[in-house]
């Protein structure tokens, strides 16, 4: 496997807020997931007034565009004609917009209920760090055979001192369904080791790059934090892939 490069391009970066979302598939499993914000009692007649003023725009706009369009069929074309038009088009081109801001109020609503999760959320993002890893699990194919899926989570920037992670397969064996099942047990645990041995040679190689970094970064004080916290989630990580590297579990 290729150096890290853009592993250590992104050393001191934080996690991108995209990672947070419950439906998100580009996540490995070794960082966990975040704490479930808890629904709001307000989130209902939020959207409930979001939809309701969308099919208000929309009507409204409609009625608008063809009032200024009888008018000026009837008594002739004027300003007060033309902005009928104007304004009713304006109304029903963006009568969508209603939707995302109920949506936004809604979450922005949610956050302010759940403070003490959002904090938590925030503290679980500024604990992964930006190198890659690489993980093994199994899955039983429609005609019984068993595959071996090894993916890659390779950390990309997005932007703002941010990144999040891409998901690549990395490797795929199938075994067939009369095979032994020790012997596919034993490839399995034989993919998940060198998974772990790649994942520790990745951070490794973030963590040498974040003490050489260090030193250039003592006047930043909360980007030194930040690198201080995603350091030391790697090495605990480090620690429990050695602990569990001879008998890992295999994750069916």
């Amino acid at each position: 496997m290729a150096p890290d490069h853009d592993s250590e391009a992104l050393v001191g970066s934080l996690a991108d807020n995209d990672l947070l979302e419950p439906e998100a598939t580009n996540l490995p499993a070794t960082v966990g997931r975040p704490e479930v914000l808890p629904p709001t009692r307000w989130r209902g007649p939020i959207v409930a007034a979001g939809v309701a003023m969308t099919a208000l725009t929309l009507l409204g706009g409609i009625v608008l565009f063809l009032l200024g369009l009888v008018r000026a069929f009837s008594d002739g074309a004027d300003l007060v004609d033309g902005a009928l038009v104007a304004i009713g088009l304006l109304l029903a081109g963006t009568h969508w917009g209603w939707v995302h801001v109920a949506e936004l109020s809604a979450k922005h609503v949610t956050a302010l209920e759940g403070r003490e999760i959002v904090g938590r959320r925030q503290q679980w993002l500024e604990s992964i760090a930006p190198y890659t890893r690489e993980e093994v699990v199994t899955r039983v194919e429609e005609d019984g055979s068993i595959a071996i899926l090894r993916f890659r989570y390779r950390p990309i920037a997005t932007g703002d001192d941010r990144f999040t992670f891409v998901r690549e397969l990395a490797a795929r064996e199938v075994h067939a369904e009369e095979e032994p099942s020790a012997e596919v047990t034993e490839r399995a645990e034989q993919a998940r080791r060198e998974a772990a041995l790649v994942t520790a040679a990745a951070r490794d190689r973030y963590l040498a790059a974040a003490d050489a970094l260090e030193t250039a970064l003592l006047h930043d004080e909360d980007r030194l934090e930040r690198l201080q916290t995603s350091r030391a989630a790697a090495r605990a990580l480090s620690e429990r892939i050695n602990s569990h590297l001879m008998d890992p579990p295999l994750d069916e």
